[in-house]
């Protein structure tokens, strides 16, 4: 794999780096550092400012460092998921995690993520794992399989798709699944707008990756490892993430919500980098405490 097959063009820069509001000495932390797009950004808006760089694809790490390699004085690296992170005493002025799945990973045939091409089925973000989209599709029961790709597919025929799943096991790549699910939905279904078989591989790399389970943690932990009036700015790419992600900025009484609705790309920005159709930023901040000493909902109240 060659470093220009792990990058992609960073989505909404312009709204991150305005999301950030990056402040001169910060220091700021790229959750998912992918082929290192958005860290770039963040670096080159000021000489001063530092950058941890958090993944758990072992090659995108690898191609984020030689990206990067310009600032290599000012940002540090960690190989591992977002949700296990520790930065100890660390305190930083911006937070920023991409959740979509990065251009190479759809594009690498032997990581099995898209049918567009013939694959193991695999899907591990950190190949250093066990549970592999083979093992759910070929040993989870019937009920299971079909509650999972409902749950995390949003797929109507989530039932015959497991019926089918379970008739014709084992699959042994990912081309042979997709025709499997192609062929047992109805014909007006098998030719729309998105191949039948999309939300059934979403439904199965949530599900080997623990991603949203993932991110419940991130959002938990990462106001915490904010400075008052750091920014957290989460960048979704499905519903379930943005759900997730709004009413957890909703809810913490530590948080002022900046961004009311989601930041989408413009019209410019899609035709000329397709993969921001979907994404949606959402951006919140630490609050500190208030004159009085009032902190959490009181100061958040009294904000605005």
């Amino acid at each position: 794999m060659t470093d220009s097959a792990f990058y992609h063009i960073p989505v909404l820069p312009q709204a991150v780096v305005d999301g950030l509001h990056l402040q001169p000495q910060g220091v700021y932390l790229d959750a998912t550092v992918g082929g290192g797009g958005h860290s770039r950004l963040i670096l080159a808006q000021d000489p001063t400012v530092r950058l941890v760089a958090v993944d758990q694809d072992q090659a995108a790490i690898a191609t984020a460092q030689t990206h990067l390699a310009a600032y290599r004085d000012r940002i540090c690296f960690w190989h591992g998921n977002f949700s296990q992170f520790d930065p100890g005493e660390q305190r930083f002025q911006g937070i920023l995690a991409d959740l979509g799945v990065s251009s190479a990973q759809f594009d690498i045939p032997d990581r099995g993520f898209s049918f567009r091409h013939t694959a193991p089925l695999d899907m591990r973000m950190d190949q250093r794992q066990d549970l592999t989209a083979a093992e759910i599709v070929n040993h989870w029961d019937e009920t299971d399989l079909a509650n999972l790709i409902y749950t995390y597919g949003e797929e109507r025929l989530s039932r015959r798709i497991a019926r089918r799943v379970v008739e014709q096991r084992p699959f042994q790549t990912t081309t042979e699944l997709a025709e499997a699910i192609a062929s047992c939905v109805p014909r007006k279904y098998r030719y729309g707008r998105i191949h039948p078989a999309t939300r059934t591989f979403q439904a199965l790399r949530i599900a080997v990756n623990q991603e949203l389970d993932g991110l419940k943690t991130l959002l938990e932990k990462a106001p915490h490892w904010l400075a008052p009036g750091g920014r957290l700015a989460i960048i979704s790419f499905h519903s379930l993430e943005d759900r997730l992600v709004k009413h957890s900025f909703k809810a913490n009484p530590d948080l002022a919500v900046i961004t009311k609705k989601p930041i989408i790309a413009t019209q410019e920005e899609v035709d000329s980098n397709p993969r921001a159709r979907s994404a949606k930023l959402r951006v919140a901040e630490r609050l500190s405490a208030a004159p009085d000493g009032v902190t959490g909902a009181a100061a958040k109240a009294s904000k605005y």
